[in-house]
């Protein structure tokens, strides 16, 4: 590994991770079809390494709300020792719930995690999957704009995206396009789709991360930390700086030109792996 690959998969992992593009997916691509050798072996633990730095920047931009569910959860706690009930419930205990239950779904992925993640060396299983996204992409901007959010959101509505969750463990099929789409088919206020997207996420990319740490760490090259630690910061940074322009597209409500770019990223991989 270069400083300079390490950069370029920092760059790719912080856009595409919460971008609706599939950081599985380009990440994949990177590695076997753009002629990067040393992306080709990348180390497990520094792939687990660039996902805890896009996840500095969920806690970074979602920070207020991460800190009121923190504080509630405790209040919860107390209220659950002492038998009371507030009501209403106050959002933040409701957010809370509603994240524990869109995380269940992930569960029914662990007997298969092994054969999912072996995915990523189909580049024409990827290209489809980009494909899929796009569609996905595409629709979400014809649903009508919904007006759920942790006021009033069920807990089917989160079971929906949970479920979408879980099938974009998939590599090619965008994790935050899926739970958005299946946000907004359930009748999120797009802002809360985007918003409940994110921070459902922290609980899957810490799951994940540990489920892989004991096999990351063997592959750990004291040599190249200093390398790891740009690829990280690069995929913080860059992370945090897509998640503000995912809020921007939210408010608009238009994700079509990512749908037209997963279209073309997806055809280009199919031909490419035709080709190569």
């Amino acid at each position: 590994m270069t400083y300079f690959s390490a950069f370029l998969l920092g760059l790719v992992q912080g856009v595409a991770e919460f971008l609706p593009i599939s950081s599985s997916g380009h990440l994949a691509i990177a590695q076997n079809l753009l002629g990067m050798k040393e992306a080709g072996a990348v180390p497990e633990f520094f792939d687990v390494l660039l996902h805890l730095g896009t996840l500095v920047a969920v806690f970074v931009a979602y920070w207020s709300d991460i800190r009121e569910m923190i504080v509630e959860f405790f209040r919860g706690a107390d209220d659950l020792i002492h038998r009371k009930t507030p009501t209403p419930v106050p959002p933040a205990r409701r957010l809370i719930v509603l994240i524990v239950i869109a995380t269940l779904p992930l569960v029914a992925v662990l007997p298969i995690r092994k054969q999912v993640q072996g995915l990523s060396s189909n580049m024409i299983f990827i290209g489809a999957a980009l494909i899929v996204t796009g569609f996905l992409l595409f629709g979400s901007d014809l649903m009508r704009k919904g007006k759920k959010t942790e006021k009033n959101a069920t807990w089917v509505d989160a079971l929906v995206v949970g479920v979408a969750q879980a099938i974009a463990t998939m590599p090619g099929i965008s994790r935050s396009g899926m739970t958005i789409t299946a946000g907004c088919f359930t009748g999120y206020e797009r802002k809360f789709a985007v918003r409940f997207s994110f921070l459902m996420s922290i609980p899957a990319i810490l799951g994940a991360n540990i489920l892989s740490i004991g096999d990351a760490i063997a592959t750990v090259n004291v040599a190249e930390i200093p390398m790891y630690l740009v690829g990280v910061v690069t995929a913080a940074v860059v992370g945090y700086l897509c998640i503000r322009l995912l809020k921007m597209i939210a408010d608009k409500g238009k994700f079509g030109f990512f749908a037209y770019y997963c279209w073309a990223v997806g055809l280009l991989t199919l031909v490419l792996n035709a080709v190569l």
